[in-house]
């Protein structure tokens, strides 16, 4: 989990955004780039996968 949170911080700094609701679209744009495999690799590494 930590390695989907660092992805999500990182892109949140490259956006740069100052206000509320663009950091709200920022996080969309940014929930967009991750792929549902990779969500589940973030959760087999983290222990919350059994298969």
């Amino acid at each position: 989990m930590e390695q989907a949170f660092a992805k999500i911080k990182a892109h949140l700094r490259t956006a740069e955004t100052r206000t509320f609701d663009a950091l709200w679209r920022a996080l969309g744009d940014i929930c967009d780039l991750f792929e549902p495999h990779e969500c589940w690799n973030f959760l087999r590494a983290a222990g919350y996968a059994s298969v």
